[in-house]
Protein backbone atom coordinates (compact mmCIF):
# COMPACT_ATOMS: atom_id res chain seq x y z
CA UNK A 1 0.00 0.00 0.00
CA UNK A 2 1.39 3.38 -0.99
CA UNK A 3 1.60 6.35 1.37
CA UNK A 4 -1.35 7.97 -0.39
CA UNK A 5 -3.44 4.81 -0.10
CA UNK A 6 -2.52 4.42 3.57
CA UNK A 7 -3.50 8.02 4.28
CA UNK A 8 -6.82 7.50 2.53
CA UNK A 9 -7.47 4.37 4.57
CA UNK A 10 -6.68 6.28 7.74
CA UNK A 11 -9.18 8.99 6.84
CA UNK A 12 -11.87 6.38 6.12
CA UNK A 13 -11.26 4.68 9.44
CA UNK A 14 -11.35 7.94 11.38
CA UNK A 15 -14.64 8.81 9.73
CA UNK A 16 -16.00 5.35 10.51
CA UNK A 17 -15.24 5.87 14.20
CA UNK A 18 -17.72 8.76 14.12
CA UNK A 19 -20.34 7.11 11.91
CA UNK A 20 -24.00 7.35 12.97
CA UNK A 21 -24.26 3.54 12.94
CA UNK A 22 -22.93 1.78 16.02
CA UNK A 23 -22.07 -1.34 14.00
CA UNK A 24 -19.78 0.71 11.76
CA UNK A 25 -18.12 2.35 14.77
CA UNK A 26 -17.62 -1.05 16.36
CA UNK A 27 -15.93 -2.48 13.27
CA UNK A 28 -13.74 0.58 12.96
CA UNK A 29 -12.57 0.32 16.58
CA UNK A 30 -11.85 -3.37 16.06
CA UNK A 31 -9.85 -2.59 12.93
CA UNK A 32 -7.82 0.07 14.72
CA UNK A 33 -7.01 -2.32 17.55
CA UNK A 34 -6.02 -5.02 15.10
CA UNK A 35 -3.62 -2.70 13.27
CA UNK A 36 -2.45 -0.07 15.79
CA UNK A 37 -1.30 3.27 14.42
CA UNK A 38 -0.33 6.33 16.48
CA UNK A 39 -2.48 8.49 14.23
CA UNK A 40 -5.60 6.93 15.73
CA UNK A 41 -4.84 7.52 19.41
CA UNK A 42 -6.27 11.03 19.76
CA UNK A 43 -9.50 10.08 18.05
CA UNK A 44 -9.86 6.91 20.12
CA UNK A 45 -9.53 8.91 23.34
CA UNK A 46 -11.94 11.56 22.10
CA UNK A 47 -14.52 8.95 21.07
CA UNK A 48 -14.35 7.30 24.50
CA UNK A 49 -15.62 10.56 25.97
CA UNK A 50 -18.74 10.70 23.81
CA UNK A 51 -19.49 7.18 22.54
CA UNK A 52 -23.06 6.30 23.65
CA UNK A 53 -22.89 2.51 23.22
CA UNK A 54 -21.24 0.45 25.94
CA UNK A 55 -19.98 -2.31 23.64
CA UNK A 56 -18.37 0.25 21.31
CA UNK A 57 -16.71 2.01 24.26
CA UNK A 58 -15.35 -1.35 25.36
CA UNK A 59 -13.85 -1.90 21.91
CA UNK A 60 -12.37 1.60 21.94
CA UNK A 61 -10.70 0.79 25.26
CA UNK A 62 -9.34 -2.45 23.81
CA UNK A 63 -7.99 -0.57 20.81
CA UNK A 64 -6.22 1.90 23.08
CA UNK A 65 -4.58 -0.95 25.03
CA UNK A 66 -3.04 -2.10 21.75
CA UNK A 67 -1.12 1.17 21.37
CA UNK A 68 2.08 2.15 23.20
CA UNK A 69 1.51 3.33 26.75
CA UNK A 70 3.85 6.23 26.08
CA UNK A 71 1.18 7.59 23.72
CA UNK A 72 -2.00 6.64 25.56
CA UNK A 73 -1.18 7.38 29.19
CA UNK A 74 -0.69 11.18 28.92
CA UNK A 75 -3.90 11.57 26.94
CA UNK A 76 -5.94 9.40 29.28
CA UNK A 77 -4.52 11.13 32.33
CA UNK A 78 -5.58 14.48 30.90
CA UNK A 79 -9.10 13.17 30.32
CA UNK A 80 -9.53 12.37 34.01
CA UNK A 81 -9.71 16.15 34.53
CA UNK A 82 -12.38 16.67 31.87
CA UNK A 83 -15.63 18.43 32.69
CA UNK A 84 -17.46 15.59 30.91
CA UNK A 85 -18.27 12.75 33.32
CA UNK A 86 -18.04 10.04 30.66
CA UNK A 87 -14.57 11.23 29.70
CA UNK A 88 -13.43 10.92 33.29
CA UNK A 89 -15.07 7.53 33.80
CA UNK A 90 -13.91 5.93 30.57
CA UNK A 91 -10.35 7.24 30.86
CA UNK A 92 -10.10 5.77 34.35
CA UNK A 93 -11.50 2.48 33.09
CA UNK A 94 -8.96 2.41 30.26
CA UNK A 95 -6.11 3.29 32.62
CA UNK A 96 -7.06 0.25 34.67
CA UNK A 97 -6.59 -1.90 31.56
CA UNK A 98 -3.21 -0.65 30.36
CA UNK A 99 -1.52 -1.74 33.60
CA UNK A 100 0.70 1.30 34.17
CA UNK A 101 1.23 2.01 37.85
CA UNK A 102 1.47 5.73 37.13
CA UNK A 103 -2.33 5.59 37.11
CA UNK A 104 -2.16 6.04 40.88
CA UNK A 105 -0.81 9.54 40.36
CA UNK A 106 -4.01 10.71 38.64
CA UNK A 107 -6.37 9.36 41.30
CA UNK A 108 -7.06 12.56 43.19
CA UNK A 109 -9.37 12.80 46.22
CA UNK A 110 -11.80 14.62 43.93
CA UNK A 111 -12.04 11.60 41.63
CA UNK A 112 -12.49 9.17 44.50
CA UNK A 113 -15.38 11.33 45.72
CA UNK A 114 -16.66 12.35 42.28
CA UNK A 115 -20.32 13.32 42.36
CA UNK A 116 -20.96 11.14 39.30
CA UNK A 117 -21.37 7.55 40.46
CA UNK A 118 -19.86 6.00 37.33
CA UNK A 119 -16.75 8.14 37.65
CA UNK A 120 -16.40 7.31 41.32
CA UNK A 121 -16.85 3.58 40.68
CA UNK A 122 -14.15 3.63 38.00
CA UNK A 123 -11.86 5.56 40.36
CA UNK A 124 -12.41 3.07 43.20
CA UNK A 125 -11.64 0.06 41.01
CA UNK A 126 -8.55 1.67 39.53
CA UNK A 127 -7.26 2.85 42.91
CA UNK A 128 -7.44 -0.64 44.40
CA UNK A 129 -5.50 -2.03 41.44
CA UNK A 130 -2.63 0.46 41.68
CA UNK A 131 -2.43 1.54 45.32
CA UNK A 132 1.27 1.55 46.36
CA UNK A 133 2.46 -0.45 49.33
CA UNK A 134 1.87 1.55 52.48
CA UNK A 135 -0.91 3.71 51.03
CA UNK A 136 -3.68 1.19 51.66
CA UNK A 137 -4.87 2.66 55.00
CA UNK A 138 -5.24 6.13 53.50
CA UNK A 139 -7.13 4.71 50.53
CA UNK A 140 -9.34 2.70 52.88
CA UNK A 141 -10.25 5.88 54.77
CA UNK A 142 -11.05 7.70 51.53
CA UNK A 143 -13.28 4.87 50.34
CA UNK A 144 -15.02 4.39 53.68
CA UNK A 145 -15.95 8.08 53.56
CA UNK A 146 -18.13 7.21 50.54
CA UNK A 147 -20.19 4.54 52.33
CA UNK A 148 -23.94 4.96 51.98
CA UNK A 149 -23.88 6.83 48.67
CA UNK A 150 -25.75 5.93 45.53
CA UNK A 151 -27.92 2.99 44.59
CA UNK A 152 -27.34 -0.69 45.15
CA UNK A 153 -24.91 -1.07 42.23
CA UNK A 154 -22.74 1.80 43.45
CA UNK A 155 -22.77 0.45 47.00
CA UNK A 156 -21.79 -3.00 45.77
CA UNK A 157 -18.88 -1.55 43.78
CA UNK A 158 -17.64 0.31 46.84
CA UNK A 159 -17.92 -2.75 49.09
CA UNK A 160 -16.02 -4.86 46.56
CA UNK A 161 -13.27 -2.27 46.33
CA UNK A 162 -12.95 -2.15 50.11
CA UNK A 163 -12.96 -5.93 50.47
CA UNK A 164 -10.24 -6.18 47.83
CA UNK A 165 -8.03 -4.05 50.09
CA UNK A 166 -8.31 -6.71 52.81
CA UNK A 167 -7.97 -6.42 56.57
CA UNK A 168 -6.43 -2.96 56.34
CA UNK A 169 -9.97 -1.56 56.04
CA UNK A 170 -11.08 -2.78 59.48
CA UNK A 171 -10.21 0.32 61.59
CA UNK A 172 -11.88 2.76 59.18
CA UNK A 173 -14.81 0.40 58.70
CA UNK A 174 -15.33 0.00 62.43
CA UNK A 175 -15.52 3.77 62.84
CA UNK A 176 -18.17 3.94 60.10
CA UNK A 177 -20.27 1.35 61.91
CA UNK A 178 -20.82 3.93 64.66
CA UNK A 179 -21.66 6.76 62.25
CA UNK A 180 -24.87 8.72 62.91
CA UNK A 181 -26.30 8.07 59.42
CA UNK A 182 -28.26 4.78 59.23
CA UNK A 183 -27.33 4.23 55.56
CA UNK A 184 -23.64 4.54 56.35
CA UNK A 185 -23.90 2.15 59.31
CA UNK A 186 -25.80 -0.42 57.26
CA UNK A 187 -23.34 -0.22 54.37
CA UNK A 188 -20.41 -0.53 56.75
CA UNK A 189 -21.95 -3.56 58.45
CA UNK A 190 -22.66 -5.22 55.10
CA UNK A 191 -19.09 -4.59 53.94
CA UNK A 192 -17.71 -6.04 57.17
CA UNK A 193 -19.78 -9.16 56.63
CA UNK A 194 -18.48 -9.50 53.06
CA UNK A 195 -14.94 -9.14 54.35
CA UNK A 196 -15.50 -11.90 56.91
CA UNK A 197 -17.50 -14.15 54.57
CA UNK A 198 -16.77 -13.48 50.87
CA UNK A 199 -19.36 -16.07 49.83
CA UNK A 200 -22.16 -13.95 51.29
CA UNK A 201 -24.27 -12.24 48.66
CA UNK A 202 -24.36 -8.46 48.85
CA UNK A 203 -28.16 -8.37 48.79
CA UNK A 204 -28.35 -10.64 51.82
CA UNK A 205 -25.60 -8.71 53.59
CA UNK A 206 -27.12 -5.28 53.07
CA UNK A 207 -30.67 -6.34 53.95
CA UNK A 208 -29.48 -8.00 57.15
CA UNK A 209 -27.40 -4.93 57.99
CA UNK A 210 -30.41 -2.66 57.48
CA UNK A 211 -32.46 -4.81 59.85
CA UNK A 212 -29.72 -4.67 62.47
CA UNK A 213 -29.53 -0.89 62.21
CA UNK A 214 -33.31 -0.50 62.30
CA UNK A 215 -33.50 -2.60 65.45
CA UNK A 216 -30.71 -0.64 67.08
CA UNK A 217 -28.35 -3.59 67.21
CA UNK A 218 -24.99 -3.01 68.88
CA UNK A 219 -22.33 -1.84 66.38
CA UNK A 220 -19.65 -4.06 67.80
CA UNK A 221 -17.04 -6.17 66.08
CA UNK A 222 -18.39 -9.60 65.11
CA UNK A 223 -17.10 -12.52 67.11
Amino acid sequence: MTITERDAETVRTLRALEDDRSSVRLRAAMAVGSAPDPRYVDTLVERCAVEPEFFVRDMLTWALTRHPVSLTFPRLAAQTRSERAQARSQSLHTLSKINDRRAWSVLTPELLADTDDEVARSAWRTAVLFVPDGSEPALASALVAQLGRGGRGTQLSLSRALVDLGEVIVPALQAAITAPEPLVRAHALATRRLLRDPDTGFEDAIEEAKRVVALGGPPREER
